[in-house]
């Protein structure tokens, strides 16, 4: 997944008139970030898994578990993306999601 680099990593205060500006509908742009955000959150945790696949062998125990950089580092890199909810909103701000009006 491709994230882009200008997402803040903290929450950040929205004016409600900014999020209902595209649907007329505050609950509604709610509901379409939501739905986006559990789609990016799980993107993010199948290439999370692919990726760590990778390392883990059938007979590992908890005595031969050790630890690998390149392991530890793909985790980091995840653990400091920003939240799914927070790029849904943006990506939302930035009429970047294709969504239908209800009725």
């Amino acid at each position: 997944m491709d994230i882009k680099k200008n997402i803040p990593n903290n929450t950040v205060t929205r004016k409600l008139v900014d999020l209902d500006q595209p649907t007329g509908n505050i609950y509604e742009s709610i509901n379409i970030i939501a739905r986006r955000a559990n789609q990016i959150s799980s993107e993010l945790k199948s290439e999370l898994t692919r990726k760590l696949a990778d390392f883990s062998s059938p007979t590992d125990t908890m005595e031969e578990t050790f630890e690998n950089r390149e392991q530890i580092e793909i985790s980091r890199y995840y653990e400091r993306l920003p939240k799914p909810t927070i790029i849904a909103t943006e990506e939302f701000l930035d009429d970047e999601l294709f969504f239908k009006e209800g009725k």
